[in-house]
């Protein structure tokens, strides 16, 4: 699989970027693959049993990859805004590599729950780490796209887990598909190492005007078109401290409220739509294909999206997809024609999906350089928790008897996240987009 090539004003930069994108997008390729790979082989795992795991330990085990993301996110993005976006992509695919290859090791459970957790750090750190840096080597008026390009190789990544388990594990075992897992230390790295160049804005942010010349010089571009410019008033924090400086603090804020109800949203649904829709009386068969009906909207949507964020700014973008998610998601609760049902599903998987992404293309071009990778990193972590709650209140509702009753939870989920990044407004002196984002139609 490939991403798609990116046009633009100016070839030199348009390659340089479709290059950085291509890179990216086979790394978010290998985390969807990794991330969904637990689920895929779990009835597998389960069926095993020599490893002794049960079904109430491997719902542990899932919470404590999504506590592992969670962390790295947190953590990943104050230390990328230091050392580097390429550093840190080629630490998470290292991470996670190593990981897998452990959970292909584990002996039993608690081996195996332990290398889930330190795959979910690599995973976490990894994803708000490439969208920063396609972000900063897009073209103008191509930010918005190229993010939600990025996105589809994530959703990808999942499909394909499941290919490989329906593939490799009756052939060779479970453990087999931990083993492809791995490949990417030595597959992926090498290729990282010698082609992904460091990100020229982040450079020039530092103060490394020399490095970022070799490369600018070594791609044929022109440098001003990744000089950050510095806002008037601005102050110098960077990290974490950058995201409270005046005119940020209340989006910030905003941006995680935001990041949470757009991740309750994915991941609530994702887990319990099958059941959803059989609890809406629709055939176990019917219920599953709805699974694979979303994803696929979600794939379109993400296109449809970055192309009209590009347009008109990521953050109006998502605050109409979020209300457009709990418009189709709350149609799902009455009983329609089975047609019918097949094309909200699709029509949700469009808008929900892109809602949760055009957060982070907002997050992205709404802070300067110096702390815009701690931004989407926190964005990413603190949206963690609603990856938590969503499942696990879908979960109540179900245990209760009230299934269909989702439907109308995640559509109040929707409606909340609209009103949140709708107020998301930047005041006073808050940091311009570099130089590269003028012109972009960026809006955030």
């Amino acid at each position: 699989m490939s991403s798609p090539p990116l046009p633009a004003a100016r070839p030199a930069t348009a390659r340089l970027a479709a290059l950085v994108l291509g890179l990216c997008w086979f790394t978010v390729l290998v985390d969807g693959l990794d991330l969904f790979s637990y689920g895929a082989v779990l009835p597998a795992v389960l069926a095993d049993e020599s490893f002794g795991l049960d079904a109430a330990t491997a719902g542990e085990i899932g919470s404590l990859t999504t506590f592992g993301m969670l962390l790295g996110a947190l953590t990943s993005g104050i230390i990328t805004d230091r050392v580097g976006r390429r550093t840190i992509l080629l630490a998470g695919v290292v991470v996670f590599s190593l990981a897998s290859a452990g959970c292909a090791l584990a002996p039993g459970a608690a081996a195996f729950g332990a290398a889930r957790f330190v795959a979910g750090f690599g995973l976490g750190g990894l994803l708000p780490t490439a969208i920063t840096t396609v972000l900063e080597f897009a073209p103008p008026g191509r930010k918005n796209i190229t993010v939600t390009l990025l996105m589809t190789a994530h959703q990808a990544g999942g499909a394909l887990a499941g290919v490989l388990a329906m593939s490799v594990v009756e052939a060779l075992g479970w453990r087999a598909v931990f083993w492809l897992g791995a490949l990417p230390l030595v597959l992926v790295v090498p290729v990282l190492w010698v082609l992904l160049p460091e990100s020229i804005t982040f450079l020039l942010a530092k103060g490394r005007t020399e490095q970022a010349q070799r490369l600018a010089t070594r791609y044929g571009v022109p440098l001003e078109a990744y000089a950050p410019v510095a806002a008037e008033g601005d102050s110098e924090r960077t990290g974490l401290r950058g995201l409270f400086a005046p005119g940020l603090r209340k989006v910030t804020v905003l941006f995680w409220i935001g990041s949470f109800f757009g991740l309750v949203l994915v991941y609530g649904v994702s887990t319990w739509l099958p059941t959803m829709m059989r609890a809406a009386g629709y055939e176990l068969g019917s219920a599953v294909s709805f699974l694979v009906v979303i994803n696929i909207g979600g794939i379109v949507g993400m296109l449809v999206a970055g192309r009209l964020a590009d347009r008109i700014g990521a953050r109006t973008v998502a605050v109409a997809w979020f209300l457009l998610t709990a418009a189709a998601v709350g149609l799902l609760f009455l009983r329609m024609p089975l047609l019918l049902t097949y094309l909200v599903v699709f029509l949700a998987g469009a808008w929900l999906f892109s809602a949760q992404t055009l957060v982070y293309a907002a997050v992205g071009t709404t802070y300067p350089a110096r702390s815009r990778a701690t931004a989407v990193g926190w964005a990413a972590g603190i949206g963690r928790w609603g990856a938590v709650a969503g499942p696990w209140v879908g979960g109540l509702l179900i245990a209760s008897g009230a299934s269909r009753w989702g439907f109308v939870m995640f559509a109040v989920a929707g409606l909340i996240g609209a009103a949140v990044i709708a107020a998301a407004r930047t005041r006073g002196p808050a940091a311009p987009a570099p130089a590269a984002e003028r012109g972009a139609g960026v809006t955030a």
